[in-house]
C-alpha cells in the first residue's frame, strides 16, 4: 500500500529492520511480476491468476465471507482469465460479468459482488494490457512503473516531510505531502519508461501517467477503507513487511482498470496498450 508519513527524525533499529523486511520482499514481488510482463501470454496469465487467486480470497477473508463460498467464484474467475489469453477476450469478459450477477444472486448483500469485481477488473486490467498489441510489454512497464513509483514515492516523501493528513478517518498515516510526493514520483517514473520505449513524453502522456498515479492512491484508499469497514489491520500476513497480496496490489487495481478505459477509448478494442501510452 502507499504508505503515510511518519515523523522525519531517525528510525529505530527495529523500524529499520522492517524497512529491510519490506524492501526485500518488494524486490521479489517485483521480480515475478517483471518476469510475466516479459514473457506475457500465458507465463503472464498464471501469474496474473494466481494473484487474482490471493486477492480474491482476502477480500473475503476481510469482509467476513466465507472462504470456501467463494473458491468457485475465485476458479471461474481463473477460466476466465486463460480463456482470455487464448483468445477469446470478449466471452471471458462476458464470463467475468455474469459471475458478478452469480455472486450478488448467491449473497444478497454487496460485498461478495463486489469482490468478485474487484477481483476481475485487476486480471483483466492487467492481463489484457499485456495481451494488447506490440506495445503491449512498454504499456504494462508503463503501468507498472507508474504505481510502483507512487507507492515508493508516496512512503518516502510521507515519512521525510510529514504534514497535514489526506484522509485520516479512512487512512490515519497518509498525508497530502505523501501523496504529492508519489504524484509527482509516478509521472516521473512514466516519463522515464516512455523515453526508454522510444515513445513521446508529451503532454497527453504526462496527463495519462499522472490519472494512473492518482488513480492508484485512490485504490490504495479504497481498500484502506474498506479494511477499517471490517476493522482489518492487513488483508493477511503472507507477505512479510507488507501484510497480504490485497495490500500490495491495491492502487495497481484501480490503476489497471483506469488504464484499460484510456486504452480503450484512445486506441480502440485491438489496440490498447498503443492507446494507453502512443500520444
Amino acid at each position: 500500500m502507499t504508505a503515510g508519513a511518519g515523523s522525519a527524525t531517525g528510525s529505530s533499529p527495529r523500524e529499520g529492520g522492517e524497512l529491510a523486511l519490506r524492501l526485500a520482499s518488494a524486490i521479489v514481488l517485483a521480480a515475478i511480476a517483471l518476469a510475466g510482463a516479459w514473457f506475457g501470454g500465458w507465463p503472464a496469465a498464471c501469474v496474473v491468476a494466481l494473484a487474482v487467486v490471493a486477492v480474491h480470497l482476502e477480500w473475503a477473508s476481510v469482509t467476513g465471507d466465507r472462504i470456501m463460498s467463494v473458491v468457485p467464484f475465485a476458479a471461474v474467475l481463473v477460466v476466465a482469465l486463460m480463456a482470455a489469453t487464448a483468445g477469446y477476450r470478449l466471452s471471458a469478459l462476458a464470463v467475468a460479468a455474469a459471475l458478478v450477477v452469480v455472486a450478488y444472486a448467491t449473497s444478497r448483500e454487496p460485498w461478495r459482488p463486489a469482490g468478485v469485481a474487484y477481483a476481475a477488473v485487476f486480471g483483466f486490467g492487467v492481463l489484457l494490457i499485456r495481451l494488447a498489441d506490440a506495445d503491449a510489454l512498454a504499456a504494462t512497464v508503463f503501468l507498472l512503473a507508474v504505481v510502483w513509483a507512487t507507492d515508493t514515492g508516496a512512503f518516502f516523501i510521507g515519512r521525510l516531510v510529514g504534514g497535514p493528513k489526506l484522509w485520516p478517518r479512512v487512512s490515519p498515516g497518509k498525508t497530502w505531502s505523501g501523496a504529492a510526493g508519489g504524484l509527482i514520483a509516478g509521472v516521473v517514473a512514466g516519463i522515464i519508461v516512455a523515453v526508454v520505449a522510444g515513445m513521446r513524453a508529451d503532454a497527453p502522456l504526462l496527463v495519462v501517467a499522472a490519472a494512473l498515479s492518482v488513480m492508484s492512491q485512490a485504490g490504495d484508499l479504497f481498500e484502506s477503507w474498506v479494511k477499517r469497514r471490517f476493522g482489518a489491520k492487513d488483508s493477511s500476513w503472507i507477505i512479510p513487511g507488507h501484510g497480504g497480496f490485497m495490500d500490495r496490489v491495491d492502487g495497481l487495481i484501480f490503476a489497471a482498470g483506469l488504464a484499460v478505459i484510456v486504452g480503450w477509448l484512445h486506441g480502440g478494442a485491438g489496440a490498447l496498450a498503443q492507446g494507453l501510452i502512443a500520444w
